[in-house]
């Protein structure tokens, strides 16, 4: 099936704490994107409570998709395909998107297409105006994401670097938690680290040695905050944060400009929540070479909504990958993933 800039896809998303529904149109124009966070009901315990989750998509998936579907101006009549993410997550929080359109698919007889939660965050960026072409250096930074690929088509990426313990965005939640700072600790250090004076660098830099490859890594900085604040009680809360960021967000951008050398990939696009970061933008601003091509959605788009499903599904729907009815949700993310048809 060729490009049709008239098709309407739903997405659905509810890999984690948000539920998401959205409307596409070709695959590019957003027609509505409807979130729910569930970070007021997840606050008090530091972190996403995986039953708390579930329960809490369970009652708010219709209300959501009926919402979609009206900002949209439109209905499920109208639909040519329903596209919902089936990894990675947690599995209750999955499951109940799943079956939501799978009811869908099978009341509408229209294809159901299953998206991988990663792959759709490295393709929100093509929903406000970047063009796609193939292939990029997709660098996804979030609370439970550090990776690096290089996407070579639609359902083709290869992992070229990955944490070996904590996600960029859950450092941030961890060292955030330990200074008593609220969840999520992103957001609140990055406000906080801007009001920092001294703007001394007190923590060493990650992973310095160039035989570590594209590997990242945040527990060696976490512990070093926690050792210094333990030696320093007294020390700025604003300037400790400051010199933890600039070590955090340090390593993504090293990473990702040696990976771009290395691979002469010039296209680069960052994804994830930790991309709406100010400073990490600067950072990369101030690393361009000028031949770059950086593609970063907006902070409505860094964070988990079900635009970016729509929108990958579409791609998918187009050449004819869909999904059985059969298709199982999945916790684990997949290295060097490459499908013709999602399963």
């Amino acid at each position: 099936m060729n490009a049709d800039n008239t098709i309407l896809g739903l997405g659905i998303e509810t890999s984690c704490d948000e539920t998401a529904a959205a409307v596409v149109r070709g695959g590019k124009e957003i027609l509505s994107n409807c979130v729910f966070s569930q970070i007021s009901l997840h606050k008090e315990y530091f972190g996403v409570v995986p039953e708390i989750a579930s329960r809490a998509h369970l009652e708010l998936i219709n209300g959501i998709i009926e919402k979609a579907l009206s900002d949209a101006g439109t209905s499920f009549a109208n639909l040519s395909y329903v596209a919902v993410t089936h990894r990675p997550g947690l599995v209750g929080s999955l499951l109940i998107g799943m079956q939501s359109a799978k009811a869908i698919s099978f009341a509408c007889n229209i294809p159901l297409v299953a998206i991988n939660h990663l792959e759709a965050h490295l393709y929100a960026p093509f929903l406000e105006g970047n063009e796609l072409e193939f292939p990029y250096l997709g660098l996804l930074v979030s609370g439970g994401n550090t990776a690096l690929y290089i996407v070579r088509d639609i359902g083709n990426m290869e992992t070229v670097g990955k944490t070996a313990d904590d996600a960029v965005g859950e450092a941030f939640d961890k060292v955030a938690k330990f200074l008593g700072l609220e969840y999520p600790g992103g957001p609140l250090i990055e406000k906080l680290a801007k009001s920092a004076i001294e703007k001394k660098i007190i923590f060493p830099k990650i992973l310095p040695e160039p035989e570590s490859g594209f590997r990242f890594s945040y527990s060696g900085i976490k512990t070093a905050v926690i050792n210094f604040c333990k030696s320093n009680p007294n020390y700025p809360k604003e300037e400790i944060v400051y010199s933890f960021q600039e070590r955090a967000l340090e390593i993504l951008v090293r990473r990702l400009f040696d990976a771009a050398n290395i691979f002469k990939i010039n296209r680069i696009v960052i994804a994830g929540g930790v991309a709406a970061n100010s400073r990490l933008r600067e950072m990369i601003e101030e690393q361009k070479k000028g031949n770059e091509i950086i593609a970063i959605p907006s902070a409505r788009l860094c964070t988990d909504n079900a635009a970016m499903v729509a929108g990958l599904g579409y791609h998918y729907f187009i050449r004819g990958h869909y999904s059985p009815l059969a298709t199982d949700v999945h916790a684990r993310v997949v290295d060097n993933y490459i499908t013709s048809m999602q399963t």
